[in-house]
C-alpha cells in the first residue's frame, strides 16, 4: 500500500467533503489594477494577465504567493481545464486574472494542483472566452485532510520540478543550436570556436568559396492564385491557411475541384519548397511536405528554387536568422517581394551546404523532434504528471 493509501485510509476512509472555492481561499480580485501598456513603466516586477507574465513594472501591488486563473482571454486548455499560473513574490496582476491567496485548512499549493483538474467548458462560453468572477467562486473542489493535502504537494512537486529541470535542459540545447546555426552559416565559413563534433565540418569549409547572393539570384518570389471569401468554407476537403493559421492547423477549406484548377493553372509550391509567412509572424517558414493545401495570396509566399544553386533546407536555416529588411510604412509590418528578392543569403558551394544541413538537422530534432531526445522526455512526463494529478485528485464525496 502506498503511502497516499494509507493516509486515505487513516485520516478520510469514507471520502471528502467537497467545498466551493470561495470557501477555502481568499480571492484577492478586489485588489488587483490593469495598467495600459503605455502607461507601464518598465522596471523588476512581473506583471501577470490571463496566462502568466505579460510585462516588467516598475511597482507590485501584491507580496505573497497566489494562485491566477485566467477570467477573460486565454482561459481554458484544449482539454476544458482553467489556466492556472502560480506567482510568488512581489507581483502585479491586472483584471484579467482571478488571484486567490491561501486561508487556513487548505493548502495553497493544493488549490493550485487542483483547480487545474477542473472542467470550466460548461462556464466559457462568448466571442471572447470569459469565467466570471461568480463562476469561480462557485468552483466545487474536494478538501481532503491536511496530511492527505501536504503527500499530493509533495508527489506533483516532485513531478514539476523534474520537468522545470528536463525544460532548463532543452533551452541550453537550443541556445547551443542557434549558436551552432550561427556559426556554421557565417559567410566566411570560418569557425575558429566550433568545437567536438563540428571540427570535421570546419576543415571541410576552410578553403571553400563562400559568397553572398540575393534571393532573387536564386529564383523568383511566387504566391497562390488569390481564393476568395465566398470560396472558402468552415468544412472542406483541401486545408486553406490564412496568415493566422500558417504552421498551424486551418480553419477554412477550399474544394478539390477549385485546388486542382488552381494548381494547374497558376503558381504552386512544390514538395520540399519553403513557404514564408509575409505578415504576422514576420519570416516563419514551413516546408511544404506536398501534401495537398493551398496558401493564402500574397501573405505567404516562396521561392521558386530548382536547388542547383542553393538547397530548399540550406534557405530553411537561412530565413531563420532573418536577412530581409521588413518594411513599415504602412499600417502593418509587412515582407513585399522586393523584401524578400533583395535579402542577401551566405551561400557555400552545395557539397558545404549539405553537410552543414546534416548537422543543423541534427541538432534541430533534439531540440524539437517530439520522437526523440529532451522534448520526447519532456511529453512523457508531462502525460505522467497528468495522469497522477488526476488520479491523486479524483476523490469520493463524503
Amino acid at each position: 500500500m502506498s503511502r497516499i493509501d494509507e493516509l486515505i485510509r487513516e485520516h478520510c476512509p469514507d471520502g471528502v467533503e467537497y467545498k466551493l472555492l470561495k470557501d477555502v481561499c481568499e480571492i484577492l480580485d478586489s485588489k488587483r489594477k490593469p495598467v495600459s501598456k503605455s502607461a507601464r513603466v518598465a522596471g523588476i516586477y512581473p506583471y501577470y494577465g490571463a496566462n502568466g507574465i505579460q510585462d516588467y513594472v516598475s511597482e507590485y501591488i501584491f507580496d505573497g504567493r497566489f494562485v491566477l486563473v485566467g477570467e477573460d482571454g486565454s482561459v481554458i486548455t484544449k482539454s476544458g481545464n482553467p489556466v492556472v499560473t502560480w506567482a510568488e513574490g512581489k507581483i502585479w496582476v491586472n483584471n484579467h486574472a482571478h488571484i486567490l491567496s491561501e486561508r487556513d485548512g487548505v493548502m495553497l499549493r493544493y488549490l493550485y494542483f487542483v483547480i487545474q483538474t477542473i472542467d470550466i467548458g460548461h462556464l466559457v462560453h462568448g466571442n471572447i472566452p470569459k469565467l466570471t468572477g461568480g463562476d469561480i467562486k462557485s468552483l466545487s473542489i474536494p478538501v481532503p485532510p491536511l496530511p492527505v493535502q501536504e503527500e499530493i504537494v509533495r508527489i506533483l512537486d516532485n513531478f514539476t520540478e523534474l520537468e522545470a529541470e528536463l525544460e532548463a535542459e532543452l533551452e541550453a540545447r537550443r541556445k547551443q543550436y542557434e549558436y551552432y546555426r550561427n556559426s556554421l552559416l557565417n559567410v566566411e565559413g570560418r569557425m575558429r570556436n566550433v568545437e567536438g563534433g563540428m571540427r570535421n565540418v570546419e576543415c571541410r569549409m576552410q578553403n571553400a568559396e563562400w559568397k553572398r547572393v540575393k534571393l532573387g539570384e536564386i529564383g523568383k518570389v511566387c504566391m497562390c492564385k488569390r481564393v476568395l471569401k465566398e470560396q472558402t468554407s468552415t468544412i472542406g476537403e483541401i486545408p486553406f491557411y490564412k496568415i493566422g493559421t500558417f504552421g498551424k492547423q486551418a480553419d477554412a477549406f477550399i474544394s478539390r475541384e477549385l485546388f486542382e484548377e488552381y494548381v494547374s493553372k497558376y503558381s504552386f509550391p512544390r514538395k520540399g519548397d519553403i513557404l514564408i509567412s509575409a505578415a504576422g509572424t514576420i519570416g516563419r517558414s514551413v516546408i511544404y511536405d506536398g501534401e495537398p493545401a493551398y496558401y493564402q495570396d500574397s501573405n505567404i509566399v516562396w521561392v521558386e528554387n530548382d536547388e542547383s544553386k542553393a538547397l530548399n533546407k540550406w534557405l530553411f536555416y537561412c530565413y531563420q536568422m532573418s536577412p530581409w529588411r521588413v518594411s513599415t510604412g504602412g499600417t502593418i509590418a509587412r515582407l513585399y517581394n522586393d523584401n524578400i528578392s533583395n535579402a542577401e543569403i551566405p551561400l557555400p558551394p552545395l557539397d558545404v551546404q549539405e553537410r552543414i544541413v546534416n548537422v543543423l538537422d541534427n541538432f534541430e530534432s533534439l531540440c524539437n523532434d517530439l520522437g526523440i531526445g529532451l522534448p520526447a522526455e519532456i511529453e512523457a512526463r508531462r502525460k505522467q504528471y497528468e495522469y497522477y494529478r488526476n488520479k491523486l485528485l479524483t476523490f469520493e464525496r463524503m
